[in-house]
């Protein structure tokens, strides 16, 4: 038994080394980095890396999944659908915001290799479909019957791709893409253009 635990803990030890390796490399900007490279980054023969993943995309889509598990949390607005809209504004792109900062180098990865693998192509839609139905919930009242065609603006508005242009494209700073996010939600949703 006690072998048996040692070399299922010594298998789960690399399986995550090679996830980290991976991450690492993502981190630094390579997201469709070669066996090869993996390998040498966790230390492992490149032949080794299969003894714990099928595959390449099964790689990708572990890691990937790993690093969207450890960032839900961070999903969490901290208001609910009472607090005023302006309210409702602010804590929605702050929470936006710093998911993104979390998670930019697995999402950068995930975009790249999407059209490649069906399940990373899946867990993107799902995600996207969850942080639409986020800002569909938060804002029911304000979108009421007549509006719910802001919900698509809104949600652009509020996605990971123009995080990444404003942060990266057009380099504002943290603090200047907060606030133009929220005046750019509130010009959409409040009655008064977003001067509240």
């Amino acid at each position: 038994m006690e072998v048996v635990d040692g070399r299922r803990l010594r298998r789960e030890q690399n399986r995550e080394t090679v996830l980290d390796a991976l991450a690492e490399l993502f981190d630094e900007g390579a997201y469709q980095p070669s066996t090869t490279e993996i390998a040498e980054r966790a230390g492992l023969s490149p032949r080794s890396l299969f003894r714990y993943f099928d595959d390449v995309d099964d790689l990708n889509h572990a890691v990937i999944e790993r690093e969207l598990a450890n960032a839900r949390p961070l999903l969490d607005t901290g208001v609910t659908p009472a607090a005023d809209t302006r309210t409702k504004i602010e804590h929605l792109v702050e929470a936006r915001v710093r998911l993104y900062e979390t998670i930019a180098p697995a999402a950068r990865a995930a975009r790249v290799c999407a059209h490649r693998h069906p399940a990373i192509a899946t867990q993107l839609r799902e995600a996207r479909s969850f942080l639409r139905h986020q800002i569909a919930k938060l804002f029911a009242a304000e979108l009421g019957d007549r509006r719910q065609a802001l919900l698509p603006a809104i949600d652009a508005l509020c996605s990971f791709e123009s995080h990444q242009l404003l942060r990266e494209d057009q380099r504002l700073s943290r603090a200047k893409t907060v606030s133009t996010l929220v005046l750019a939600v509130a010009a959409l949703l409040d009655d008064n253009g977003g001067t509240t």
